[in-house]
């Protein structure tokens, strides 16, 4: 967390991440243009094109896609969460070459201006091949684009954090406009099995995934309801925390983060300013609660950043009683001071 934009540097990690990346796509691309030449003699350069570098974007972005609830549902996955953004600008890239290759194919011999042609040349009809299919690939593009262009760490500085993040998440829109682009495009010319049941496959992976991290979440926040005579909820034991770390609780419908750091307990909000990151993920490093998203921090008694910074989370009321942390469910204003708790009350 600094006061300016600071670019993050290139290391082993970064280069090995790319180095993977590139080379799995380059074998994807050789070996799909190796089979489609085999299996089909007859195939000219641009279809065979088109098809390569279509279908290896989707397939890409079914990855990007898997990475979040695999993280949550396993750390080790957590450095692909943090290497990400290579892969939608590799996959906007490959989507390019395809989207480029259709309309120098189909849409650029006429006198109709070919990104014009794109909506006019398919007319709706009362079937399923009559249905346009290349204006939801064009969205979705626009959205990739969109996504690969803000994907640096300047964009994530300068732009405001719920316009970032908000941006970021059109990914699942430019995945849907896609499985409809797929299905009214290329399926409707398909009579084997192996495009209509790749897609059924990865489609069906995906929602797989997110509703398995989704009930993991949901058993994580389960509801704390056990109150003292004072309307205090008993959250934990105090050995349950990790020094310098925190115990994640449920407490009136709202995740607690509850630390642990030199002999003290504080409570603040679960949820960062910046991303809504999961501070309780995170550690206390020189004496602020730092996100492990972005590094943001708050300092864990007032829930305010450290000047110049402004960000405020609210904070939590805490007892510590025979071995027990017991938090008050109402929060307390963002950046308001909460006495932290001895652990050895």
């Amino acid at each position: 967390m600094g006061v300016e934009y600071t670019a993050v540097q290139w290391n082993r990690q970064k280069r090995n991440y790319d180095y993977v990346l590139v080379g799995g796509v380059a074998a994807y691309l050789l070996i799909f243009g190796t089979v489609t030449e085999w299996l089909f003699p007859n195939v000219t350069e641009e279809i065979l094109i088109m098809r390569a570098f279509g279908t290896a974007a989707f397939l890409l972005l079914h990855v990007i896609l898997c990475i979040g609830p695999l993280c949550r549902l396993n750390p080790k996955f957590l450095p692909l969460l943090y290497n990400r953004r290579h892969a939608g600008v590799t996959c906007f890239l490959l989507a390019l070459v395809h989207g480029a290759m259709v309309v120098a194919t189909y849409h650029a011999g006429s006198d109709t201006n070919p990104f014009l042609s794109i909506f006019v040349t398919s007319r709706l009809t009362g079937s399923l091949a009559g249905v346009p299919f290349q204006p939801f690939g064009f969205f979705a593009l626009i959205i990739l684009f969109l996504m690969a262009a803000t994907s640096h760490d300047f964009w994530l500085a300068n732009l405001s954090a719920p316009v970032w993040k908000s941006l970021h998440m059109l990914v699942y829109v430019a995945y849907v406009l896609l499985v409809l682009h797929v299905t009214f495009g290329a399926l409707q010319g398909e009579t084997g099995m192996v495009y209509g049941g790749g897609m059924a496959l990865g489609l069906l992976t995906i929602i797989s995934l997110h509703q398995l991290a989704a009930r993991r979440e949901m058993r994580n926040d389960h509801e704390l309801v056990k109150a003292s005579d004072t309307g205090f909820v008993d959250a934990c034991a105090v050995a349950d925390i990790p020094e310098n770390r925190a115990r994640i609780v449920c407490i009136s419908g709202e995740r607690v983060a509850i630390f642990k750091y030199h002999g003290k307990i504080s409570a603040v909000s679960n949820v960062c300013q910046h991303q809504n990151g999961p501070l309780g993920e995170g550690k206390i490093v020189f004496g602020c609660i730092t996100c492990p998203w972005h590094g943001y921090q708050y300092q864990p008694d007032t829930g305010d950043s450290p000047p110049p910074f402004t960000e405020k989370i609210p904070t939590f009321n805490v007892r510590v009683a025979k071995g027990r942390v017991w938090v008050d469910p109402k929060p307390n204003p963002a950046g308001t001071k909460a006495e932290p708790a001895l652990t050895e009350a």
